[in-house]
């Protein structure tokens, strides 16, 4: 049962210090809400200590009694509350009191408010790519209902612990989704749960106790020999010749797929060693990244320069949309007997790991180039193979032999 207590204190009108309004403050399980009685009075006229009226005049005696009054009518309101075995907050008790319907807030209603917020925020806050998974996630809730309660939405406050167990068991075996999908979509979920939480739609979170973690993945990326078939293959097919220049510029310059599509020749510059640089704030985390060209990446910039998607769209490379992308690059792996699906994401991997780190380039320089706001982001990309880690151990023998000579 929760608890609750009803006060009364006087609050200074404003602008005359003399006069106070008598209010109403309402607080159930530490919560609380205020309400105006109406009433004013002179300012000393107000028992502090008390919490009424000072005095035996007859004004005094009336005001008392009305204050007393609404005592009895918040109990009343309370047991109704009680007795029907609804949720009882300050709020629930202050609508009951004032006669206000209580407003019903439904989930599906608050995750397509939220959506909607975020897709007017889409390159100002959010990206493109954020707002479509939050797209998903909802649809994901929807289908979640419907398989679980055959409803279509639901109140937020019939929202459990046993509902989230149960969507991530949906999740996890109807969706089949990967442990890390799964975890995602429900963190999505939680975010609209945190904002019900927040303006009072529902007393009592549903994720106390809850417990969910990414596994670590290793990533996956193009040897040396891997990337050198894939760029001396000859295609029939034009769209895998250029979803293929695409993807290997990516794996000489490490933008990810929303970073090329809308890089322009405005964001290419003459940089501090006089070579062409590319300067582009990153889409995902707005930090710069600074990447000089090389030449395998060049080649295939000047290759492209008069094509007529790039002229139309004032874009340097005529990319596809990501999901054409990585459906050519699934076949042009497999053309390529690559022993992994790679995807365009593989290309940002391919450039941390095989062009840059394993040739001797520092983690710092390739998280600048990466645009990573910390070096823990880039080491989570790179992955340094034991041919480098031969070589380096190599040249530590040597340091250490020639020491010992000197000795």
């Amino acid at each position: 049962m929760e608890t609750y207590n009803v006060l009364f204190y006087a609050k200074k009108v404003k602008n005359n210090p003399k006069a106070s309004t008598i209010y109403l403050r309402i607080t159930v399980s530490g919560k609380r809400t205020e309400i105006s009685t109406g009433q004013t009075i002179n300012t000393s006229q107000w028992g502090i200590k008390s919490g009424k009226v000072a005095g035996n005049t007859p004004n005094a005696k009336q005001l008392n009694a009305l204050l007393e009054g609404i005592r009895s009518k918040i109990f009343e309101c309370y047991t109704a509350l009680f007795n029907t075995g609804k949720e009882i907050t300050c709020e629930s008790l202050r609508n009951k009191y004032l006669k206000i319907e209580e407003r019903k807030v439904t989930l599906i209603e608050t995750f397509k408010d939220h959506n909607s917020k975020m897709k007017e925020l889409i390159g100002k806050e959010f990206s493109k790519g954020t707002w479509e998974r939050y797209e998903t996630s909802l649809r994901h809730t929807q289908s979640f209902l419907k398989w679980k309660f055959n409803l279509s939405d639901i109140n937020v406050c019939d929202v459990n612990p046993a509902f989230v167990a149960d969507y991530e068991f949906y999740l996890r075996t109807v969706r089949n989704c990967s442990n890390n999908s799964a975890v995602k979509y429900i963190k999505n979920f939680q975010k609209i749960i945190n904002i019900c939480l927040n303006n009072e739609w529902m007393s009592k979170n549903p994720f106390i106790g809850y417990k969910s973690k990414i596994e670590k993945v290793d990533v996956r990326f193009l040897t040396p020999q891997q990337l050198k078939d894939i760029q001396s293959k000859n295609f029939i097919s034009e769209r895998l010749s250029i979803v293929r220049d695409i993807f290997v510029f990516c794996c000489y310059t490490g933008l990810a797929y929303v970073d090329v599509k809308n890089l322009t020749k405005q964001k290419i510059s003459v940089g501090i060693d006089g070579g062409l640089w590319i300067k582009t704030k990153r889409a995902k985390t707005k930090i710069e990244a600074s990447i000089p060209l090389l030449s395998e990446a060049h080649e295939i910039l000047t290759k492209y320069g008069n094509h007529q998607k790039c002229l139309n769209e004032n874009t340097v490379l005529p990319v596809l949309s990501n999901q054409k992308m990585n459906e050519y690059l699934k076949e042009i792996g497999a053309l390529c007997e690559i022993d992994f699906d790679i995807t365009f994401h593989t290309a940002r991997h391919t450039f941390a790991t095989t062009i840059t780190l394993n040739n001797g380039v520092p983690l710092e320089t390739v998280s600048k180039m990466l645009g990573h706001t910390n070096i823990r982001m880039t080491q989570h990309y790179a992955k340094i193979q034991d041919k480098k880690i031969g070589e380096d151990i190599s040249a530590l023998r040597n340091v250490l032999m020639e020491n010992n000579k000197a000795g």
